[in-house]
């Protein structure tokens, strides 16, 4: 991720002039982010680009568990029989449009993906929510897979 360094997000960081054309995002990441760490909800991480500071792109982190029965049959054939498994939800991901087509958004994934296995609590799947078919393929691309009941919910191993 040449160019760029991912922390978590500070005060410092200048979340108003954010702009990645999706609003929702746009306003999660304006007002809610800071809130959501401080209740313990999640966390979020900005990559910053080193020539100027500004945030090229942010992601959450928080835990959840994935019931055994819904993950596709081959990966849970292989798991314990326990109801639940235990996963880390990558819960927004988003990059500002002019740091777009540099491959920013998969460095994102992959250091979430590090986050994840480097933790003190484990996960064994990362949970992602697709909002529509380009986020889909995109994550697709990334090694994530459909689970068989949500088609907008995709897996794959930490």
């Amino acid at each position: 991720m040449s160019g760029y360094r991912v922390e978590r997000l500070e005060k410092h960081h200048d979340r108003k002039a954010f702009r990645c054309g999706s609003e929702p995002l746009e306003r999660y990441f304006r007002e809610r982010a800071t809130q959501d760490e401080q209740r313990r909800l999640a966390l979020c991480f900005v990559a910053v680009a080193e020539q100027d500071d500004a945030v090229a792109g942010f992601y959450t982190l928080a835990a959840t568990s994935i019931a055994l029965d819904g993950l596709p049959v081959e990966r849970a054939k292989r798991l314990p029989r326990y109801p639940s498994v235990p996963a880390v939800l990558l819960g927004r991901l988003a990059v500002a449009t002019h740091h777009r087509g540099n491959g920013l958004g998969g460095a994102l994934v992959a250091d979430a993906l590090l986050r994840a296995a480097r933790s003190e609590i484990v996960g064994h799947l990362m949970v992602v929510d697709a909002k529509d078919e380009a986020a889909k393929r995109f994550y697709a691309h990334l090694g994530f897979e459909a689970l068989p009941d949500d088609g907008k919910r995709l897996v794959r191993r930490i």
